[in-house]
């Protein structure tokens, strides 16, 4: 197979994982190539660093675009931004992979995988977590029937992001560029790994808060019940509150069976066998199973931000063998859509308390919460201003 060669639009810390991904993960070598690193603002100091670090060529977005010896964009800018640099780039003739989410509205979603269609080429989004071989070993158990029917699951997204992280990049905690707070930023994950494992989800009740913070215009807790498509239950707490911040934890439950991924890693599993009366009241001290699947959830090795490549690498690897054979990835447009639209969904019951079809539901966070000020920036101030004015203006224009 041919190798493919990236360009980077991003240089925070998301792009920076990604280009050392694609120039140190063994499996890549020879299939992906980084050749080029543009910053969405007019930082192009953090370009020349992110490239320094990897050895590939800064530039500007504009001049990336232009470039033929780039065959994929991938996207690691602010949210807001994901599907109008991803157009740019399928405009191009690039193929993309943006970050998740895949954008901050249903409609933007929309058009950038409208503008895929159109262009005839690949467009993934980034939803890493469905790679770790923990969520394998437990998506494999529920195809085969191991767990029985599936009737619930929890997600608990506990993290801690002071008063930094938000002061890190004006584009942090904002409705315009981040889409929201706790939940489509950190919590997406989860919520796109509980519906590859459980299905799709069809209806919310929600509720947010801003407790924990200041100064932000988005939500830093949220707690939900889902419903998903087969009657199955979600519970979801996610949070930027937590100090000093614990591990993500996911809870899947059936009839027959149940298993835990803690920090990404497969902590509980327990499937009744033949000879198991399930009809009987279950044992809590019932024998844990993950020792027995562990050797395929071992050995992961985590980046210096404690974040793991493997997965990143496996679904960019994914993301060149789709584009080689000419088949949608793993993670395509609607599967990033669907996600989008259940954190959406979210919002909205929280905001009117309602319980909120998914499907009925608005496709944008109108407000994030009735407590929440949702200020109108000025456009020469504002992160959405300062970051579209010069999204594609060459260095000389700037």
């Amino acid at each position: 197979m041919s190798e493919l060669r990236f360009g980077i639009i991003g240089c925070g810390v998301i792009g920076r994982l990604q280009a050392r991904v694609l120039t140190s993960y063994p499996p890549l070598a020879g299939r992906a190539r980084l050749v080029a690193m543009a910053s969405s603002s007019r930082d192009s100091e953090s370009a020349r660093q992110a490239a320094a670090e990897t050895g590939c060529e800064s530039t500007d977005v504009a001049s990336l675009l232009a470039r033929d010896d780039i065959d994929a964009v991938s996207v690691c800018t602010p949210s807001g931004l994901h599907a109008e640099l991803g157009r740019a780039a399928l405009a191009a003739g690039k193929h993309v992979m943006v970050e998740k989410p895949i954008d901050v509205s249903v409609r933007a979603a929309d058009q950038l995988i409208e503008a895929a269609r159109q262009a005839d080429r690949v467009l993934a989004v980034m939803s890493q977590r469905r790679f770790d071989l923990a969520s394998r070993v437990v998506r494999d158990a529920l195809e085969a029937g191991e767990l029985g029917t599936p009737t619930s699951a929890s997600v608990e997204v506990p993290l801690w992001h002071g008063r930094s992280y938000y002061a890190s990049d004006g584009w942090r905690g904002t409705l315009a560029l981040d889409g929201g707070g706790a939940l489509i930023n950190q919590g997406v994950h989860s919520l796109d790994l509980v519906q590859w494992l459980l299905g799709p989800v069809v209806e919310v009740k929600a509720h947010t808060a801003l407790l924990g913070h200041t100064g932000i215009g988005v939500e830093d807790v949220v707690t939900a019940s889902l419903r998903h498509a087969s009657g199955a239950l979600t519970s979801l707490l996610t949070t930027t509150a937590a100090f000093p911040g614990r591990t993500t934890r996911l809870a899947v439950h059936g009839d027959r069976g149940s298993a835990v991924i803690d920090n990404d890693e497969l902590v509980y599993f327990h499937a009744a066998d033949a000879e198991t009366d399930t009809l009987a009241e279950g044992a809590y001290q019932a024998g844990n199973q993950a020792d027995l699947r562990r050797p395929a959830t071992a050995a992961q090795e985590r980046d210096s931000c404690g974040l793991l490549r493997g997965p990143h690498g496996e679904q960019l690897l994914d993301f060149c063998d789709a584009v080689a054979d000419g088949r949608p990835p793993a993670v395509d447009g609607p599967a990033g859509r669907e996600a989008l639209r259940t954190a959406l969904a979210v919002y909205e019951a929280a905001r009117t308390g309602a319980t909120v079809r998914v499907a009925h539901a608005a496709g944008e966070n109108v407000r994030l919460m009735r407590t929440v000020p949702s200020p109108v920036p000025s456009p020469v101030s504002s992160p959405v201003g300062r970051w579209r004015g010069e999204l594609f203006a060459a260095p000389g224009r700037r």
